[in-house]
């Protein structure tokens, strides 16, 4: 089943002589299979193509749309053990994990599908006319959102299936009615041409038009940067490291007209232990921790990067304890050679500014893939505070203690933080004052507060807030998980005294659709009664 060519408008392609294999993490065996990059000449024509099936698909019910994203998460899972399988052999995620992902996947196409037949997702606005104000009049002014255009979704190296050409970018971008390019990741191809070819035949079983979606391939930084400065291309959805967010985030900045790009991060998700939390759940905690920092062999967004506590002989039995948990554990699968190799120049740079301690939970990596030891290292609030390289991600089985002599010197600590994902807080219910005045400094750094639990897991929910301050998302403002993720993709219109028959259904005084809005500042399903 898998040809190892691009998808471009409904048409399989291998136009380049530059290709590249798939490498199995745990042993380091490439794949038979050898997949093109995309050339020049395929990117522009699938860009050209989804802009020509954008003028179809902007006018497609949300109904529609709901339907085609049901079957695409049926066909996903018609793909079987094989999808499985595959996902297993180019990440090592092992096969507990991945079926989890794939129903995540497939849950949230289907909760988008929810969102589209409720339909208060465009957010309608109607202020009606007041022609009798005074001292002048007041017109009609009715305001919805409409979907952006083409969307370029990068897939993520850590999330083969729900952060990828099926996952939330897709996903959100079609709910908002965006004809969507994936950019594949290389880590994992062969996945990627499964699951496209199950979007692919949702979508032909719908009619929609060739153009809707195509998938590029490439190990080559050309590629991303080729589709990003296209310009029809309308917006860019990404989760994965500072440097490549950064560096598309640039690359759209700079073209003649700017776009968007949604970029999800690199994120240290601070976590912070009160003396209290400690002596009363020191043993919970630290096998939580543990647990969250290894989770994945620590390749999460959300893994906890950072631990402040005040330094005693409490924390310092603490972190002991967290070390010999954390040697208890068998370092695990790192999902490629490039993940390896950026793990062990950034701890190489920690290393090197004398500025931390180090434990390394484990001293010796006895597999025969890419693994990297479980490692914890230890600074003081005065050096975290004065060394702004100490607050660069490790991605993977890494987190770095922060030593604060007093609780004053943790809050200076805490406020010196850049943006994150998330933050976390453990303490005891009594302890109101020091708990509120953390979240109080937190929640400016933060799209996520937490308390008394751990970070790693992120639920896809309607209230969900999946982004934070830079460098932990390019884009503060809006989530890249749950149903308000759509929002990235769509963009407010207002019409004003148009004629009801030339309005959207949203807006219409009858309220077709029978969906909630905002009518002269109240809510409801109403109709407008001229």
């Amino acid at each position: 089943m898998i040809s190892g060519q691009n998808l471009i408008a409904g048409q399989w392609s291998a136009q380049g002589n530059e290709v590249f294999a798939s490498i199995n993490p745990r042993t380091k065996a490439e794949s038979t299979v050898r997949f093109f990059n995309a050339t020049d000449g395929e990117i522009d024509l699938a860009v050209r193509q989804a802009a020509r099936a954008f003028k179809t698909m902007r006018l497609t019910t949300a109904a529609a749309r709901a339907a085609f994203l049901e079957s695409a998460a049926d066909e996903i899972e018609k793909l079987g053990p094989a999808l499985i399988e595959m996902a297993d052999a180019e990440t090592g995620l092992g096969q507990p994990r991945l079926e989890g992902e794939r129903a995540r996947t497939t849950h949230q196409l289907r909760l988008f599908a929810n969102l589209l037949r409720e339909g208060a997702f465009v957010e309608a606005i109607i202020d009606t006319a007041m022609p009798n104000r005074t001292p002048a009049p007041r017109p009609d002014i009715r305001r919805m959102l409409i979907p952006l255009g083409p969307v370029a979704a990068f897939g993520a190296s850590n999330f083969p299936l729900a952060f990828s050409v099926g996952g939330g970018d897709t996903a959100s971008a079609f709910a908002a009615g965006c004809p969507v390019i994936v950019k594949a990741h290389p880590g994992h191809p062969g996945t990627s041409e499964l699951v496209a070819r199950a979007i692919l035949s949702a979508g032909e079983k719908h009619g929609l038009p060739p153009g809707f979606f195509s998938m590029i391939q490439g190990d080559s930084v050309r590629v991303g940067q080729t589709l990003v400065k296209h310009p029809q291309l309308e917006a860019v959805g990404f989760t994965g490291s500072l440097r490549g967010g950064r560096a598309l985030f640039d690359t759209a900045a700079r073209r003649p007209r700017p776009i968007p790009v949604f970029a999800e991060m690199g994120s240290l998700n601070p976590m912070v232990i009160s003396p209290r939390a400690l002596a009363v759940r020191g043993e919970d905690i630290a096998a939580g921790l543990v647990n969250s920092v290894t989770l994945g062999c620590g390749q999460f967004c959300t893994k906890p990067g950072l631990v402040f506590v005040v330094d005693d002989a409490v924390s310092q039995a603490f972190i002991t304890r967290v070390a010999e948990l954390m040697d208890q554990r068998q370092p695990g699968v790192l999902l490629n050679q490039a993940v390896l190799a950026h793990l062990s120049a950034d701890v190489e740079r920690t290393r090197a500014t004398g500025h931390v301690s180090e434990r390394t939970a484990t001293d010796a990596v006895v597999l025969e893939g890419y693994s990297f030891p479980n490692t914890i290292f230890q600074t003081t609030a005065e050096q975290f505070i004065r060394d702004e390289s100490l607050q660069n991600e490790h991605f993977g089985p890494v987190t770095l203690f922060v030593m604060c002599p007093t609780p004053d010197a943790l809050f200076e600590a805490v406020d010196s933080l850049d943006g994150t994902l998330t933050a976390t807080v453990h303490s005891e219910a009594e302890e109101t004052g020091l708990t509120g005045e953390l979240f109080s400094r937190l929640r400016e750094k933060s799209g996520r507060l937490i308390w008394n639990s751990f970070p790693t897991g992120v639920e896809v929910v309607h209230a969900m807030q999946h982004g934070g301050p830079y460098p932990a998302t390019t884009a503060p403002q809006t989530t890249s998980v749950g149903m308000t993720a759509i929002k990235r993709f769509m963009r407010p219109i207002a019409f004003q005294d148009l004629p009801d028959d030339l309005l959207p259904d949203a807006l219409q005084n009858a309220n077709p659709l029978n969906i909630w809005r905002i009518v002269d500042n109240q809510f409801t399903r109403d109709p407008i009664r001229p």
